[in-house]
């Protein structure tokens, strides 16, 4: 277990989930800086925050040292599948996130790097739901790039942390049902970054995070 602060490259800001473990990056003691690395400004300011702004993921440079010096990478960018092609979806969630993970650990080779994944993600990539086939590939071939370690987070239902700004208006209905209704279900972000931090600090005895894993993690 480190008890030093960590550095850490964050995806996915001006998103609810990248929003969520953002918003506990920068009020937990245990990070000491957060490079925020997205296709628009997140619209927060902060002493710890840095913004990185890049056109497109599938771009990024490997030998970007303005990514050098970092302990973590909390990636948090993703998008629905509804509506998508196989191929389509396979080139923003595999080819885009195996991409980038490949430029932050060429700067940072002992880095770790967490994945926001998803419930249901099927590591055997024989599901018959094509996003958990896509999930389950990118899950799979992130863990063989050499990182110090790669923990692929699957929440369910996460509530957002109160102030956040990116939650859909379809979204905000349901907020309070989940964690009444269905506790075993859901997490909150606050969790989920402590968590993602923790993960980094003190490390975790297995790769895959459900939501318990999640839950104790987050303690």
């Amino acid at each position: 277990m480190s008890s030093n602060p960590i550095k850490v490259i964050l995806t996915g800001a001006t998103g609810m989930v990248g929003e969520g473990v953002l918003m506990e990056c920068l009020e937990n003691p245990a990070v000491s800086e957060v490079l925020s690395i997205s296709r628009k400004p997140s619209g927060k300011k902060h002493a710890k925050l840095k913004e990185y702004i890049v056109s497109d993921f599938l771009k990024n440079d490997l030998n970007d040292t303005s990514l050098k010096g970092y302990d973590a990478c909390f990636f948090c960018a993703g998008i629905s599948s509804m509506g998508m092609s196989e191929e389509e979806y396979t080139k923003i969630t595999y080819d885009t996130t195996l991409h980038f993970a490949k430029a932050v650990l060429e700067q940072n080779p002992e880095m770790v790097f967490n994945y926001v994944s998803g419930k249901h993600t099927d590591s055997s990539e024989s599901s018959k739901l094509m996003w958990a086939r896509v999930k389950g590939k990118t899950e799979n071939d992130l863990k063989k790039l050499g990182f110090k370690a790669v923990y692929n987070f699957r929440p369910g239902f996460m509530k957002p942390v109160e102030g956040q700004t990116n939650v859909k208006w379809f979204f905000k209905p349901f907020i309070w049902f989940f964690p009444v209704f269905l506790p075993s279900q859901s997490l909150t972000l606050h969790q989920v970054g402590k968590a993602m931090i923790n993960a980094v600090r003190k490390g975790y005895p297995t790769s895959t995070l459900e939501i318990h894993d999640i839950k104790n993690l987050a303690i």
